[in-house]
């Protein structure tokens, strides 16, 4: 693969280098004197907790945020990074863990938006085939992205970056929605990306991955730079410890038996879809009862989305089946009726839907929150607020400025982890949750999970649905799978496998009477 015309660099220099780079915002340093060295087609990880700084440092990078001092070095040379354009005419692309695309555009729009010049959107689409199909990552370029599941929307910002034949990759959390056939796919693209000379920062909170995938490692805790490793060379849980500082807090699973109410129902749910490439749900059943938790695996595009819009009341259900709240049909119902009946709800995507970006965790809060004694009488009580988010953020250990801190300015972690917590404290009766560790390191993705543990223990019906199979098994009493928009009857957790779930999802495999039946076909 080549790189950028006219980008030359003098044998033996590294093809980034940061020498005392240092970042200060109001409320915390970010980056304290960071010194780093990637070399020409090493695969580089960067490792650390949520609002260790690793985000900030990959935007320094990418000339998204100006440091206020210290010194880049491309390939041997000082320069000043000005901007994104600046980056990517020097062979520098980035995959951002929070996407960067506009809904109301297809694909081959977006992408072409970052792009110099006008490029001509027929060709452009013909690449993003040709480059989608090579790497295993399919994208139809006239699909609008409002209309794509948040793995798919992750496969654009990966095609993106790959058309633009980067010399350094900047990958933050590229696998977090991706399945793991997906994740081995990419892994074999970026091998090669490496083969050809392409440097690569990687970015995630899956130590496994991080020690099949790369060469070596830099660990930040606190915004400074603690230590280096060769992850080949290390464990899992010795990587972990080294990013924490400390060992891991370890779930704690119950054996508390599950209550008779069902808090819960979905009964013949059926719904056309939204678009030509959205999926309609077929016949869907489910039942979660009280001290339950019950999940959902599949891969994404499946229906998962179609079935959250459905449970959360956004696409309201006039007929085509029922949807009960503690014994109250709610179909019709929308989201303000549901929350008031008890049920709370964490979306996938954490900013538009779970957050809005430029609010205050504060006001954030009010959102989903104002009925928790924020007010009366339709007037606002700020110090019922406050204290509010206070508990929030210090409850589910949130790094972040304060309650006045803008919800955009929180890691991708700190912010799921206020959001959950935002949930929470509400004590609902339901709890709904999409992908609840996506994009988290290992430390707050347990105290998460436990925090599900602990709520299922105190009596309430709760709803997973995340493709971190390992997850749902750990905290699921129960797993269904959801494949080409129809739900499989929940199996105990005690009575499947990781092999029997993956194939239902590819929808190789369904149970019948106890069975796993195995079936003809691939589902494409």
């Amino acid at each position: 693969m080549t790189g950028p015309v006219g980008i030359a660099f003098p044998s033996g220099a590294p093809r980034l280098e940061l020498r005392g780079i240092s970042k200060r915002y109001p409320a915390v340093l970010a980056n304290d004197q960071i010194n780093l060295k990637v070399a020409p087609g090493e695969i580089h990880a960067v490792l650390g907790e949520n609002g260790a700084g690793k985000s900030t440092l990959m935007k320094i990078i990418y000339g998204l945020v100006k440091p206020d001092s210290g010194e880049f070095l491309w390939g041997g040379e000082s320069v000043q990074v000005t901007s994104p354009a600046h980056a990517r005419r020097l062979g520098i692309g980035m995959v951002f863990q929070h996407f960067s695309l506009f809904e109301t555009l297809t694909v081959v729009q977006n992408i072409a938006l970052g792009m110099t010049g006008k490029p001509d959107l027929s060709q452009l689409s013909a690449q993003i085939v040709s480059v989608s199909e090579r790497y295993g990552l399919p994208i139809d370029p006239n699909r609008l992205v409002h209309t794509m599941s948040v793995g798919e929307r992750q496969r654009v910002e990966i095609v993106r970056a790959l058309l633009l034949n980067p010399r350094l990759l900047i990958m933050d959390e590229p696998t977090s929605v991706l399945t793991p056939q997906a994740v081995e796919k990419l892994f074999e693209t970026l091998r090669q990306l490496s083969d050809d000379g392409c440097s690569i920062l990687y970015i995630s909170h899956k130590l496994h991955e991080i020690k099949a995938l790369c060469h070596s490692a830099t660990v930040m805790r606190a915004g400074r730079v603690t230590g280096e490793c060769d992850p080949r060379q290390e464990s899992p849980h010795s990587m972990a410890k080294m990013m924490v500082g400390s060992d891991l807090p370890v779930c704690r699973p119950s054996s508390v038996a599950s209550g008779t109410e069902r808090c819960l129902v979905v009964d013949k749910v059926s719904r056309p879809a939204d678009s030509a490439f959205g999926t309609a749900l077929d016949q869907v059943d489910l039942v979660v009862r009280a001290g339950e938790i019950v999940g959902i695996a599949g891969v994404s595009g499946n229906g998962q989305k179609e079935l959250l819009t459905v449970l959360s009341g956004e696409t309201p259900i006039a007929e085509n089946g029922r949807v009960e709240l503690l014994g109250t049909p709610v179909g019709n119902a929308d989201p303000l009726v549901r929350r008031r009946l008890g049920m709370c709800f964490v979306p996938e995507e954490r900013l538009g839907r779970g957050a809005v970006p430029t609010l205050s965790l504060a006001d954030n809060a009010i959102l989903t929150a104002h009925d928790s004694g924020m007010g009366k009488g339709g007037l606002l009580n700020f110090s019922a607020i406050t204290a509010f988010t206070r508990r929030c953020i210090e409850g589910f250990q949130v790094k972040c400025g304060g309650p006045d801190a803008e919800a955009r300015s929180l890691s991708g972690g700190n912010l799921q982890k206020f959001i959950i917590g935002r949930e929470v404290l509400q004590k609902p009766k339901v709890l709904i949750v999409s992908q609840p560790t996506w994009g988290v390191d290992v430390g707050a993705a347990a105290f998460i999970r436990q925090t599900l543990i602990d709520l299922r223990n105190a009596g309430t019906a709760i709803l997973v649905i995340s493709e971190e199979l390992d997850e749902l098994f750990e905290i699921c009493d129960s797993i269904a799978v959801m494949a080409k928009g129809r739900l499989s009857q929940p199996i105990p957790t005690a009575e499947t496998d990781l092999t029997e779930i993956g194939l239902m999802m590819t929808g190789l495999s369904q149970r019948q009477d106890g069975r796993t039946m195995q079936l003809g076909g691939d589902r494409s």
